[in-house]
């Protein structure tokens, strides 16, 4: 029997060869949103590593939505042409293995410093606009207090989204992943903790979903030839935040309106309150209750390091792909190593084959 971690699935009408999913890693080596060097050198890596898939790190739709100064952007020309040339390279490296791109809204998130030389949120006049929420309370205690939102925000980041998408269009990605997880601005509106509006953007579960599904249908129609996915929180870890039975119904909710498949990640970032289980979170757990309510295709992410763990989350039912991050870093030929040792096949430039076989 073939290892389940390298066959094929559908997402979306989209055959991806494998199951193994590099998950966004934000880098923060951007110039005005721009990919560099840097990007062109990293992502021609991780397409080389053996994944069925590789979504590239959060990218803003806004200059206000960006979580640092050296965050990816797709908000204008230039940066949509420096996409279309990383996509090129990365096509050319791995033509099998599959592009997505995450946009992002980082919300009161927002307004960080380059990471790589200081650890501070920067004053309203540094970043040069306000951090935007959609309600009152800020995430770190030196930032500046956001603004909640008005109707015109709101729609203004709506129409943002829809423009970042037929950008990643036009930049020739295969899919779309919006973040809804990590506590930026799709994850505030959806939970309680910190989405406490009193209009029709706020109160009910149904109600706090509004501008997430409002966004997932702008970028359905802004791009309609792109798969679309979504990462999501398994759960708050606060009283009164989001419980993974809120999260299942926001992705059926989602996939009613076109979301193919999901990535279920630990649930940090939302605030500094947050209680996180000490130790390895065992998010598969989770991935398997979304699974298991919605059917949507399900990728589990955290914490999953070894072959055998990969495989045994797949041919548990827990998740029908996994998301293998950091230790991609430490070894990005994982993907090959994995297949080596599940006696499996897996994609390789000819020059390297064998080194594998």
């Amino acid at each position: 029997m073939s290892a389940l971690l390298f066959t094929p699935i559908e997402v979306g009408g989209l055959t991806i060869p494998n199951r193994i999913c590099v998950p966004p890693m934000c880098q923060c080596r951007a110039d005005d949103g721009l990919v560099g060097a840097w990007h062109m050198q990293h992502y021609a890596k991780l397409v080389d590593s053996g994944a069925g898939l590789v979504v590239v790190e959060a990218t803003a739709v806004s200059p206000e939505g960006r979580i640092t100064t050296r965050c990816l952007g797709l908000y204008n020309d230039a940066q949509q042409r420096a996409m279309a040339e990383l996509v090129e390279n990365c096509r050319k490296k791995s033509e099998g293995t599959r592009l997505f791109v995450q946009l992002s809204h980082a919300g009161r998130k927002g307004g960080r410093a380059d990471p790589a030389r200081e650890k501070r949120v920067l004053s309203r006049q540094e970043w040069g606009a306000d951090l935007l929420a959609p309600s009152e309370g800020s995430y770190f205690a030196d930032a500046s207090a956001p603004r909640v939102m008005t109707e015109d925000d709101i729609e203004r980041v709506i129409a943002d989204f829809a423009a970042a998408a037929v950008r990643a269009a036009r930049a020739g990605f295969d899919g779309i992943q919006l973040h809804a997880a990590y506590g930026y601005l799709l994850h505030q509106f959806l939970s309680p903790a910190t989405n406490r509006r009193a209009d029709a953007w706020g109160g009910d579960e149904h109600a706090r979903m509004r501008f997430a599904l409002e966004v997932i249908r702008a970028v359905r129609a802004a791009a309609p030839e792109l798969v679309l996915a979504l990462r999501v929180p398994a759960c708050d870890w606060l009283p009164g935040g989001l419980q993974i039975e809120d999260v299942a119904l926001f992705v059926k909710c989602a996939r009613n309106e076109g979301v193919s498949a999901v990535d279920v990640s630990s649930g940090g970032g939302l605030d500094l309150a947050q209680q996180m289980p000490s130790g390895r979170i065992m998010v598969q757990k989770y991935a398997r209750t979304i699974r298991e309510q919605t059917g949507i295709v399900t990728y589990a992410a955290g914490n999953i390091t070894e072959p055998l763990q990969a495989e045994a989350i797949i041919a548990a039912g827990d998740a029908d792909g996994v998301c293998i991050g950091r230790e991609m870093i430490r070894n990005p030929q994982w993907g090959r190593m994995a297949a080596q040792e599940l006696h499996a096949v897996v994609q390789a430039p000819a020059p390297y084959i064998p080194a594998f076989f």
